[in-house]
């Protein structure tokens, strides 16, 4: 059905998340956003995104630019995408 947004993935992620964002250069925001709406339409894995990798069977990443990146986790049977960070290469979780 046109319009319907049915087989969309749900990413969310917390206020942690929320506030590294804010801290992050405008340029880096916006390709924060764009990330977000890919993962929302086409799911986790997004190999057209720089440096993007697998991490494990559910977590993954990309560079949102050389200095910043962004981590996600997922949970297929339900469509879900958790972002569990974003921020600063140096201080990535992997």
């Amino acid at each position: 059905m046109p319009g319907s947004r049915s087989n969309e993935w749900r990413v969310f992620f917390r206020r942690k998340v929320e506030k590294q964002v804010a801290r992050m250069p405008r340029p880096e925001q916006v390709k924060f956003a764009n990330l977000v709406e890919d993962l929302e339409r086409k799911g986790p894995l997004r190999t057209e995104w720089k440096n993007f990798s697998k991490l494990s069977e559910e977590e993954y990443h990309c560079h949102l630019s050389y200095s910043w990146v962004a981590c996600w986790r997922t949970e297929d049977r339900i469509m879900e995408i958790e972002v569990y960070y974003a921020g600063s290469r140096e201080k990535a979780p992997y």
